[in-house]
């Protein structure tokens, strides 16, 4: 079996460098310990965790991968940084968190290998940092069963993008680390629709995130302008 790697060694290096601060939930990974809770329940409001086999793909440090494990799932997180990886190991042991785990390999090697095996597959903000989203979004709906649900989240590609989740997240408010996000590789609505098509993935749900810079709050809503998530299922 070859093992395929979609992955642009700067960007892992890029998340390897902070992965022991990937659970301070003050530090640059502070939006996404913020956004889980809100991610957690529309995934888990759709899909229904509770029993059910997940893939969380590009799991990084496990934020989203552990918290499904809570609600029930029975979760196989997977990254290419190798570092972040440990973290999610280690994290899983100090916090006691059953029936999670964690592999170095890609998407793409695991559809090989493991076609049909998920009730429930997530990429959440991993796509905009790969060279290929499409290849991703395919091997994804590989491994998902027919009819079980694919989550996508990532980041709309257009001036206002580029103005509040770079310029603003990353050289205003300091929420991120400069260059976490290039502008190039953002992916529009439409061509993530497109993707999902080719895959054999009929959307289902589309919701926007918003932040409040003032408040510092998150919340769901009808606005897909900069980021936003999307629920899709595999045809049966």
């Amino acid at each position: 079996m070859s093992d395929i790697v979609n992955a642009d060694p700067a960007e892992l290096a890029k998340f390897s460098a902070l992965a022991h601060r990937w659970w301070d939930p003050e530090s640059e990974f502070r939006p996404l310990h913020q956004i889980n809770p809100l991610r957690l329940e529309w995934i888990n409001g759709l899909s229904g965790l509770q029993g059910k086999r997940v893939l969380d793909v590009g799991c990084g440090g496990g934020i989203l991968a552990d918290s499904m494990a809570r609600k029930g799932a029975d979760v196989l997180g997977i990254d290419l940084a190798t570092k972040a990886l440990r973290v999610a190991q280690l994290h899983a042991l100090e916090a006691q968190t059953s029936h999670v785990e964690y592999r170095e390999i890609s998407v793409e090697t695991l559809a090989q290998e493991q076609p049909a095996s998920f009730d429930v597959v997530t990429c959440m903000e991993m796509l905009e940092h790969v060279p290929d989203p499409a290849s991703v979004v395919q091997a994804c709906s590989e491994l998902v069963k027919p009819g079980g649900w694919v989550f996508f989240s990532t980041i709309n590609r257009n001036a206002k993008a580029f103005m509040l989740a770079i310029v603003g997240a990353e050289y205003v408010l300091n929420m991120l680390p400069r260059g976490t996000h290039e502008y190039a590789k953002m992916i529009r609505p439409s061509e993530l629709a497109s993707s999902c098509r080719a895959a054999k993935l009929d959307i289902q749900h589309t919701r926007g995130l918003e932040y409040n810079p003032l408040t510092r709050r998150y919340w769901l809503s009808a606005d897909t302008s900069v980021n936003y998530l999307v629920a899709t299922r595999r045809a049966a």
